[in-house]
């Protein structure tokens, strides 16, 4: 393949986390030197210690780091790459920056400018193709709305990944929830406009994956579908999409078409993806265009066997596009892992991961040729997900040959994986996977409402004997209270030689439930008390050690792996000790219940603290104001989207300890709301 551009030495991604190493991980395949950036945040994370050479960025908040072209630009001069690659997010697709890549003599990986200017704009990508002949929703004047639009859709102009974005019911809200899209637009994206159009309810969401050469070839490489999402971000992906294969005829082909036609209507370069939304009797909208490679790309390199970040750098380096599209293989599916709680509304979890392991991965960062797991992720154990930047802790993918089969490969890994330290959307995940809907292609983007979430969450997070893992962590932590060896090896504690009492652990759930384990060893063996096992279930103790336990129940033998993080209550501590316990036949996280409780640490009834570090950007209320549970006090910035706080009892407003502006810590008292039941209950004591 003949080349017009100069050949690429040296990568520098203007980047962080998953992205960064997967780039590096072509470039390394590809025999090119590889650059990093990173902030203050960032400096022990592995995309870091993977380059050949890494620039530091100083500070820790993206507009000081990785959104400074200028510093970026910089830095690869210093550390001798010629060539940049954006990634996604950030300023992939800032046409500015790109023009600046190259007037710095440098090769941009990725669209010309203008194409990006040309697709920047949801506003006048959507009148460009309307023109280019690509199906469009009509978007809404502001001062025409009615009733009769009810419901739309607000949207930031210059973004995506749901922010910037609301659905609006009532128009009494229109206003005002313009103006909370605008502000959130404007804070992530530096571009605060908006715009309206229709809502549709039912909407599938589907995207065609395209690559361009600078010699007039558009490849459609395929649809994915991306209806799975939560808060307007996607949470698993596929490709080929159900409902395209489910309509049939000539959806594919139209879809395929009406890509090519917008890649060509701007003269694009290299990867992009043409979102559209669509319905399930086949009719599609253009939605937007992705200016970059996206976080689902690798399911399209699944399916098709192409490693698209290094046909990115064949386009940049001005190769052309041999042969024909290539045809689909197969069925790959993408489930996003965060660290967030999707019953508390996904609310972000920050902290150090301690550890963090898919059992069957067969690839990184690379193109599955057959049935197996693909991992990619920006954390390993030890890992901090920090305030600053996305909470994703990796993407697990799979390939089989049959829809099902991706699915049921995909959930049965996400069951095995450990996950410490944090809580996360695992057990979401694993409920999707195997929901009956979703297997049967009976979704949209509406999928997860709340009720689904805690069904689905709910349902998988339920072992099936949660008292056998219960009895596990009791065991071990005896196991670990003696530190004298296996039991089996030599008399447990607890042994007496005549029948004792139970000895008791106490335990609290992740759903915030009391659980107390009861226990005795003695010539019979083990015996658990009432309620840790089902009636008349049989138990023999095989093995406990600090770290693993075997226990045989009704004649089946199973193995528990049990990590523990804090400081353990036996050294005479308060406690605080979780303990995450792992099976093939699911996870269970505890807390053990400390011995003594301070109380300092206890919060006054009516106080609402903060779930999260953030920023104050809008207090509504002030005390001495009366509000009803579920009213919105304040608003957090975290992690670029807005956090509602909202009163959880009816009552008067008797504090507020926090102001615009200020930052806050978790746990951090910042409303109080008295609900009158304390000054009862005072005045009701005095009389006594």
């Amino acid at each position: 393949m003949a080349t017009t551009n100069p050949q690429i030495t040296s990568v520098l991604v203007a980047n962080r986390g998953e992205i960064a190493r997967r780039v590096f991980a072509t470039c390394r395949r590809r025999g090119l030197a590889t650059v990093a950036v990173f902030s203050d945040a960032d400096a022990n994370a592995p995309f870091v210690h993977e380059a050949d050479a890494a620039v530091r960025l100083p500070g820790h908040a993206p507009a000081e780091t990785y959104l400074r072209g200028d510093l970026i630009i910089d830095a690869a001069r210093r550390a001798g790459a010629d060539a940049i690659h954006p990634g996604y997010g950030f300023l992939s697709e800032n046409a500015e920056f790109a023009q600046a890549v190259l007037d710095a003599g440098l090769t941009w990986i990725g669209p010309p400018p203008a194409a990006i200017t040309s697709m920047g704009s949801k506003v006048e990508s959507k009148a460009l193709m309307a023109a280019a002949g690509v199906p469009v929703l009509t978007r809404l004047e502001r001062e025409a709305i009615t009733e009769a639009e009810l419901p739309v859709l607000i949207k930031a102009s210059a973004g995506g990944g749901g922010r910037g974005m609301r659905i609006v019911r009532d128009l009494a809200d229109l206003d005002s929830e313009m103006a909370n899209a605008a502000r959130e637009a404007g804070s992530a994206f530096g571009d605060a406009t908006v715009f309206v159009e229709r809502y549709i309810e039912t909407g599938r969401h589907v995207e065609v994956q395209v690559m361009a050469d600078a010699h007039g070839t558009v490849w459609a490489l395929g649809e994915r579908e991306c209806s799975i999402q939560r808060r307007h971000q996607k949470v698993i992906e596929e490709a080929p999409s159900p409902v395209v294969d489910a309509v049939g005829g000539t959806m594919r082909d139209d879809l395929l078409t009406a890509a090519r036609a917008a890649a060509a209507a701007v003269g694009y370069v290299g990867a992009g993806t043409v979102e559209f939304l669509a319905n399930d009797q086949g009719e599609f909208w253009f939605l937007e265009m992705n200016t970059r490679l996206q976080v689902e790309h690798p399911v399209t390199e699944n399916v098709t066997g192409l490693d698209l970040v290094n046909l990115q750098l064949d386009m940049a380096e001005g190769h052309r596009l041999d042969g024909s599209e290539p045809s689909l293989r197969g069925h790959s599916i993408e489930a996003r892992l965060y660290a967030e709680d999707p019953m508390d509304d996904y609310a972000p979890q920050i902290g150090i991961i301690d550890r963090f392991e898919v059992p069957g991965v067969s690839a990184e960062f690379e193109v599955l040729d057959t049935v197996g797991l693909r991992l990619d992720s920006g954390i390993e154990d030890g890992g901090e997900v920090g305030t600053h930047y996305d909470a994703m802790v990796a993407k697990v993918i799979t390939w089989a040959p049959t829809r099902e089969e991706a699915a049921s490969h995909l959930a049965q890994a996400l069951e095995r994986t450990q996950l410490h330290g944090l809580r996360s959307n695992r057990e979401l995940l694993v409920g999707i996977l195997t929901d009956a809907d979703f297997l049967a292609g009976r979704f949209d983007t509406g999928f997860l409402s709340a009720e689904k979430v805690e069904t689905l969450t709910t349902g998988a997070s339920n072992v099936a004997e949660p008292g056998m893992f219960h009895l596990a962590a009791a065991l071990a932590d005896a196991a670990l209270a003696r530190q004298g060896g296996a039991f089996g090896a030599d008399l447990p504690s607890g042994w007496r030689n005549v029948v004792s009492a139970f000895q008791t652990r106490a335990y609290t759930t992740s759903a915030g439930e009391s659980v107390e384990v009861g226990y005795r060893l003695g010539r019979a063996g083990l015996e658990v008390a009432d309620g840790v096992l089902p009636e008349g279930a049989g138990v023999q103790l095989i093995e406990a050690t600090p770290q693993r336990v075997r226990l045989e129940i009704d004649g089946v033998i199973r193995p528990f792996t049990v990590n523990r993080y804090g400081t353990t209550s036996d050294a005479g501590d308060a406690g605080g000790v979780r303990i995450f316990v792992d099976a093939p036949i699911g996870s269970v996280t505890l807390e053990e219940v400390p011995r003594y409780v301070d109380p300092a640490s206890v919060v006054a009834a009516g106080s609402l603290v903060a779930p999260m570090p953030g920023a104050v950007i809008r207090v509504a209320v002030e005390p001495g104001d009366h509000v009803m549970a579920g009213q919105p006090l304040l608003w957090l910035e975290a992690m670029k989207m807005e956090h509602q706080i909202s009163a959880n009892v009816d009552g008067v407003v008797a504090e507020v300890r926090v102001t615009v502006g200020q930052q806050v810590e978790p746990g951090q008292v910042i409303v109080v709301v008295d609900d009158g039941e304390q000054a009862t209950s005072t005045q009701e004591e005095s009389h006594e």
